[in-house]
């Protein structure tokens, strides 16, 4: 449990960054032999992964620093500028990354006067695989997505070693710690609570997502895929992983965490905004399942630039 993959002097490449990376190339060899398949533009689906990662990447920066605006609070002029870009310090919004990224496959799909649906649908694997690189590269990390502490059977004790967990949680800078808990061990500080494994609940359900989207791209509605990725994802991540994860709470409707607790809280900004997306994709599937199916290779329109 190290943060770091590789380093250089002062230059260093986290896990986090290569894990992520490596789900994003393997989804991306995925869909482009499907787009191959399916007779769609290959180079069009290249081009469109590139611009679609670095968008994504863009925007689930500026949702991590709109809602976590008490990380840079203080600062200002060159100083401020440089923490908002400064990605190597971590902090990343899914959501964020998934809005700016859809947003540009959007304005792709008019662009080239393609069907949205038909080239979105393939990127839903890439997504899935994502989410299983970036939650184990947050257990290298230790300090991203904590758990809250739990009196279940299924709390973890983070070991002495997973310096970046313990270092993080007894911090009195970090904003939601847990020094409560934290003992002196071995002239460290460590912290011996057992939490929630939440960055585990996290690469679970992207198993669940990588495992289905193959199902759901059996579907010849363009579409289902995609809307189907985006209800069962912020079912899962708002149901299950954020109800046991260390996040403020905007609406403090419940909060029960401790030793002798079960470790929960509701509701999580990640769960109010959830809301509105399970209902537009309720919404939207029930529209696409009344459409025909469409043949995969006499639905193809490319328009070439």
């Amino acid at each position: 449990m190290h943060p770091v993959f590789f380093q250089i002097g002062s230059f260093t490449i986290a896990w986090y960054g290569v894990l992520i990376t490596l789900g994003i190339v393997i989804g991306a060899y995925v869909g482009t032999r499907m787009a191959r398949a399916r007779g769609l533009n290959e180079q069009l689906f290249s081009d469109m992964i590139l611009w679609a990662v670095l968008w994504g990447l863009i925007g689930a920066r500026l949702f991590f620093v709109a809602t976590s605006w008490n990380l840079f609070a203080g600062k200002s002029g060159l100083a401020l500028l440089y923490d908002i870009v400064n990605i190597r310090q971590g902090g990343i919004s899914i959501h964020g990354g998934l809005i700016f990224g859809t947003g540009y496959l959007i304005w792709a799909a008019r662009r080239h006067r393609i069907n949205f649906y038909q080239y979105a649908d393939l990127f839903v694997p890439g997504v899935c695989f994502a989410i299983i690189g970036g939650r184990i590269g947050n257990i290298m990390n230790g300090s991203d997505t904590i758990g809250r502490v739990t009196g279940w059977a299924v709390g973890y004790r983070w070991p002495d070693f997973a310096r970046g967990f313990h270092d993080s949680m007894c911090s009195a800078a970090t904003p939601l710690n847990l020094i409560q808990y934290c003992q002196n061990i071995g002239g460290q500080q460590v912290m011996t609570a057992p939490v929630h494994f939440t960055q585990v609940y996290g690469i679970i359900i992207g198993i669940i997502l990588s495992v289905a989207v193959f199902f759901w791209l059996r579907s010849k509605r363009p579409g289902w895929a995609f809307w189907q990725f985006w209800l069962w994802y912020s079912l899962l991540r708002a149901g299950w992983e954020e109800t046991f994860r260390l996040n403020p709470l905007p609406w403090k409707v419940y909060l029960s965490e401790g030793l002798d607790k079960p470790g929960i809280g509701l509701f999580t900004e990640t769960q109010l905004f959830s809301i509105p997306l399970v209902i537009a994709a309720i919404w939207l599937l029930i529209r696409i399942r009344r459409q025909p199916e469409q043949p995969w290779a006499e639905r193809v329109v490319v328009a070439e630039s």
